[in-house]
């Protein structure tokens, strides 16, 4: 059988680790399964050097070496093929996730020691791979949903793997084979809500894959059949995501009993007291089931006795509980009263809501379906629930001018809160970075790898797809926002008009209507 290191690579290193790789967890459990010999080196977790890194490489003659994460990741996993190629040159390396399916033929180039790419869901092509290793050949670009080096380098482009469909067919997560313990428990809590605070042994479950909805900043990993593969003029196979007309969604997602089983095996072997449900869109499912997927969930949190129990003091104020808590991601126009009441009495304590903007010219053109009406109704109805609405928002859209700046501000201050906008990101996948590229590569003096090493979780900025707005002009904004200084807005506007010739009383855009036109010369 085959020996497998898994390597996690380093995200979001100006955080602790807070989360195991969920993906790395099921591809781990699925190899065991088939009898293969896994080990991890959580890198992530660990934060160590390169040395440690060797002797780890060096511990055992590994058959494969596997690494995957999203395209924030890059950084980190170059470094480590670099060593790992070095170190173990009889190994064969594989990459898979996000940051391969996004863009296969350029991380290959970029990353000439990884010998085989994992293109979308490996829960069907990794162990095939192993039955390959297992019967002594190598010849990769006979597994679909691969991409690998043919003669002369030349990359191999495999059929595309279908997606699975029967997701509770999938093995419980192998948590144990990470740092449970030593890193990722004392890193529980969630600021988000109370019970998120305080929670001390939380882990993450992924009920479902993929999401219905067509927002034009989001890439959905190749999981929710938005990915198609198309020959271009040289015969070479290409893979396609969402481009503006062309929308595919394939939902699927466990059944509640897997999923609450699931939950409940946490509680028991870990001690879980918190569970993160890391779905794109929980309601986007409970829609897509008939409005009976989050309900079952929550009866069946009661039946399986993980709904929290709570003590309370002389005064009537909780002062304890036992059981578990949960959080997940909520949609403004799909959530309702009802299904929010029965999330919070099986233990919901907060739900991530997507708000993006106020301003509805803005969320228009995102496509999420939205309307500020709908935030902040959803809003109010989620703390009516008792659940804590943690708003997102992005600024820098395509769209974006001084009238949706002004609206966001004054939007924080009907609901009485401040949200630090993230910055619109065109990450590898999604719509817009297919609608951009151009401009990208414009950004970065024609270097398209410079914008995948600085990409990170958008709170700091990378390459701009607004077209009224440069990098310092979106910086400066955001920070007026935070202190609510209108006069300071009003009076960069005056400064903008001036330096764009857009006299008093016309629109303060320069926006073309024509659908995603590249920036104008204002984010240059």
């Amino acid at each position: 059988m085959a020996k497998v290191l898994f390597i996690n690579p380093v995200v979001r290193e100006e955080d602790v680790p807070r989360h195991v790789p969920y993906g790395i967890a099921l591809l781990a459990a699925i190899a065991i399964e088939k009898g293969h010999l896994v080990q991890v080196f959580d890198q992530n977790a660990w934060r160590t050097g390169e040395e440690v890194l060797r002797q780890v490489l060096a511990a055992d003659r590994w058959d494969m070496v596997g690494l995957g994460g999203i395209t924030t990741t890059y950084g980190s996993v170059k470094r480590i093929v670099r060593v790992a190629r070095e170190v173990c040159p009889e190994s064969a390396i594989v990459l898979g996730g996000g940051i391969l399916t996004s863009l296969p033929y350029e991380m290959m180039t970029w990353l000439p020691e990884v010998d085989v790419g994992v293109v979308g869901e490996a829960f069907v092509t990794f162990p095939e791979m192993l039955s390959m290793i297992d019967e002594g050949r190598r010849d990769w670009h006979t597994v679909l949903g691969t991409i690998s080096r043919g003669e002369g380098g030349r990359l191999i482009m495999a059929g595309q793997r279908p997606l699975l469909h029967d997701l509770d067919s999938l093995p419980f997560p192998a948590w144990d084979l990470f740092p449970l313990e030593e890193v990722y428990f004392p890193n529980s809590e969630v600021l988000y809500s109370e019970e998120g605070m305080l929670a001390s042994r939380r882990l993450d479950i992924n009920a479902s894959y993929g999401c219905s909805l067509i927002c034009r900043f989001c890439y959905h990993l190749g999981i929710a059949g938005d990915m198609r593969y198309e020959t271009d003029a040289e015969g070479r196979t290409q893979v396609h995501f969402d481009e503006p007309g062309t929308y595919t969604r394939h939902i699927r997602y466990h059944s509640p009993e897997y999923v609450v089983r699931l939950a409940r095996h946490a509680h028991d072997r870990y001690g879980v007291n918190f569970i993160g449900f890391l779905d794109e869109n929980l309601m986007t499912m409970d829609q897509s089931s008939g409005r009976t997927w989050l309900k079952e969930i929550c009866r069946l949190w009661h039946e399986y006795g993980l709904a929290p129990k709570y003590e309370y003091d002389d005064k009537g104020e909780v002062k304890g509980w036992t059981g578990v808590h949960w959080s997940g991601t909520s949609h403004a126009t799909l959530c309702t009263k009802e299904i929010l009441k029965v999330m919070r009495e099986a233990g919901c304590s907060h739900l991530v809501y997507g708000y993006e903007s106020f301003a509805p010219h803005v969320m228009k053109r995102i496509g999420k379906g939205a309307t500020p009406k709908t935030n902040i109704r959803s809003f109010f109805w989620t703390l009516e629930a008792g659940i804590r609405p943690v708003p997102n928002q992005i600024i820098g859209f395509p769209n974006e001018d001084f009238d949706s700046i002004r609206q966001n501000v004054k939007a924080w201050e009907e609901l009485g809160i401040v949200v630090k906008p993230h910055f619109a990101t065109p990450y590898p996948g999604s719509e817009w970075y297919a609608v951009y590229r151009d401009s990208i590569l414009e950004q970065y003096g024609g270097d398209l790898e410079a914008f995948v090493f600085e990409l990170g979780d958008a709170s700091k900025i990378s390459a701009t797809i607004s077209h009224n707005f440069n990098a310092v002009e979106l910086v400066g904004l955001r920070d007026m926002m935070l202190n609510f200084d209108y006069r300071h807005i009003d009076e960069y506007e005056k400064i903008w008009r001036r330096n764009h010739r857009i006299p008093d009383g016309q629109p303060s855009t320069l926006y073309r209507d024509a659908d995603d036109t590249a920036p104008a010369a204002a984010a240059e």
